[in-house]
């Protein structure tokens, strides 16, 4: 009997690539990611099998394309997929009021709420860009923010925590993987949202949640840390994304 491949645990060196061949092997449960013909398992041992044959290929794709650069060597990041997979297959059903807890806590302090003073160049394309996000969200699902200048905490109104939470609650194993992802990366819950709810890009949403960043940089230059941790959120958006849109497959 074959041995089943666990998914590795990442190393700041990373670990040496260990296969020839990835491919996706129809199962009665969907499909499977296997390894020169031994299946991938994930942290607490669930086979890596998911009902879109389009999110299978991307994965064994992913792990096909992983330590193939000098060295052999791949790491947890170039399989991120995988992870998002890994937080839909084991991590939701496992832990789903936890990761609705943490998620529902970014609503209460969201980014897209906290603005400018009054009259700045940087207040009005905050109104501009954030407030047709936030009227998005009251339209879309009753949620209505409440708005204040400066960083000094405002509370959400507690009905608007409760249809947001109805959301999170309603929301599939895959679209709750990819809020894990989105939310956090973009500090807003509202932008999050958007990212799986709405029809808008990756980059349309890290520039909206990097209005403040961008605004310094015009005024004090390029920043090298700013634009590689923008470039980072945005592809981290990206592959939430992607992910969603091949489950939904």
């Amino acid at each position: 009997m074959n041995e089943s491949v666990k998914q590795p645990v990442a190393t700041p060196a990373g670990r040496k690539r260990f296969w020839k061949h990835a491919e996706v092997v129809p199962t009665e449960n969907g499909y499977a990611v296997q390894l020169d013909g031994r299946p991938i398992k994930l942290p607490e041992r669930t086979p890596l099998c998911v009902a879109s044959r389009a999110l299978a290929e991307a994965l064994a794709a992913e792990w096909q394309e992983a330590g193939q650069q000098v060295g052999g060597l791949f790491k947890a990041e170039d399989l991120p997929l995988t992870g998002i997979a890994g937080s839909m297959l084991e991590r939701i059903p496992q832990q789903k009021a936890g990761v609705v807890e943490s998620l529902l806590a970014y609503a209460g302090t969201d980014l897209l709420c906290y603005r400018a003073s009054a009259g700045s160049s940087l207040a009005q394309a905050q109104q501009e860009q954030w407030g047709k996000w936030l009227a998005w969200c009251a339209n879309a699902f009753g949620a209505q923010f409440a708005v204040s200048e400066g960083v000094m905490p405002i509370a959400q109104n507690a009905e608007t925590l409760a249809k947001l939470r109805g959301v999170l609650e309603a929301a599939t194993p895959a679209e709750l993987a990819a809020l894990a992802v989105t939310i956090p990366a973009l500090g807003s819950f509202v932008l999050g949202l958007a990212a799986v709810k709405a029809d808008t890009t990756p980059e349309a949403l890290a520039a909206c949640a990097t209005l403040d960043e961008q605004a310094q940089m015009q005024r004090w230059g390029q920043d090298t840390e700013i634009t590689d941790r923008i470039a980072t959120l945005t592809r981290d958006v990206a592959d939430a994304m992607r992910f969603l849109a091949l489950a939904r497959q």
